[in-house]
């Protein structure tokens, strides 16, 4: 069995760990290790949600599993025999560990298509509606940013800005939104001319589209037309593909069901289950429309982050480090945290 890392986050990757005894558990004993740099000892747990968990591991899986499935914590409840406080706290560990992996492992992007939207839901009661706003590399199916609150300059810039973070240097990617008022403002902000941006405004009448308009707000013609050329996805410009997303967000969690009366009643438990939504269907899950030859791929092994579907298990046994100030302001509110701080 291999070893794992020390928890330590003064040690380096390389420090020596050695077999430190063992100890009795329900389902029967665990090794122990010791870290020959730093002296601390600990199991292969420590350090993920997985410690000093009183059930097994798979009760653990299955209960995350049931909540990205779009099932409510009072019916993974009574489906697994829990306590509702039970499965609360650990869906606070879950997501705190797929923030923490999302944050680590969605980089390096080669992004040539970027479509973003929102979807409006409500927090505590109907009379505080927040927006959820996302992003998506049309290319790979990959999700990689949201954010949560009012629908606003500062979150919208919050959105993009750490989406283009997770993006190489020399992307430059056609960008394609609704027309929302300060999309271009922020695009304009981050891109100048180097990018290539239109809208796409819908008129609808008594819940129907009645009339699509296409808008070049930045980049001439030529540059629309073959960064369309160049795209295996778009003819035109659309927003289906965020779209098609927000709707698997609806879906997969109980908060955001339309007329549902498991709404969020705070907003950190939205952005929890967002997390944790967001790192399954990156890489836990297989996207129909994504295939090498007959096999479905995930989003991430189409984007080249992984080679192979991941599980919950692979994720949530992932060390779970400190981090600094920064980085903790970085990963669970993203830009929106740093602007805050430094006001």
């Amino acid at each position: 069995m291999k070893k794992p890392p020390c928890p330590n986050a003064s040690c380096s990757t390389t420090a020596s760990v050695i077999h430190h005894g063992c100890y009795k558990t329900r389902s029967g004993k665990r090794r122990r290790y010791r870290c020959r740099s730093c002296g601390k000892t600990f199991c292969s747990t420590t350090a993920t949600p997985y410690h000093r968990l009183h059930h097994q591991r798979s009760t653990f899986d299955q209960v995350a599993h049931l909540s990205v499935e779009g099932v409510n914590k009072s019916a993974i409840a009574r489906l697994k025999r829990l306590s509702w406080n039970t499965v609360a706290r650990w869906l606070e560990k879950a997501a705190r560990c797929c923030r923490r992996f999302n944050h680590e492992q969605i980089n390096e992007l080669g992004v040539p298509e970027i479509q973003a939207d929102e979807i409006r839901t409500i927090v505590g009661d109907k009379d505080s509606p927040v927006w959820v706003f996302t992003t998506l590399d049309v290319w790979s199916r990959l999700w990689p940013s949201t954010v949560v609150g009012r629908r606003s300059y500062r979150n919208t810039y919050a959105l993009l800005k750490d989406t283009v973070s997770r993006m190489r240097p020399e992307c430059f990617p056609l960008i394609v939104t609704d027309g929302f008022e300060y999309y271009a403002k922020v695009v304009w902000r981050l891109f100048g001319r180097a990018c290539v941006y239109g809208q796409v405004i819908k008129t609808r009448r008594n819940d129907r589209i009645v009339k699509v308009e296409r808008r070049r707000v930045i980049g001439a013609t030529w540059r629309f037309e073959q960064a369309l050329t160049q795209s295996e996805d778009s003819s035109k410009l659309n927003t289906s593909f965020i779209e098609r997303l927000n709707l698997t967000i609806r879906q997969g969690s109980s908060y955001l069901y339309r007329r549902t009366i498991c709404h969020a009643r705070s907003k950190n438990r939205l952005e929890d289950q967002l997390e944790l939504l967001r790192c399954y269907y990156n890489f836990v899950r297989s996207h129909r429309s994504l295939r090498r030859g007959r096999q479905a791929v995930t989003p991430a092994m189409q984007a080249g982050l992984t080679k192979r579907p991941l599980t919950l298990r692979e994720i949530f046994s992932s060390r779970i480090l400190p981090l600094s100030p920064n980085a903790i302001a970085h990963v669970f509110t993203g830009i929106t945290a740093k602007l805050r701080l430094a006001a």
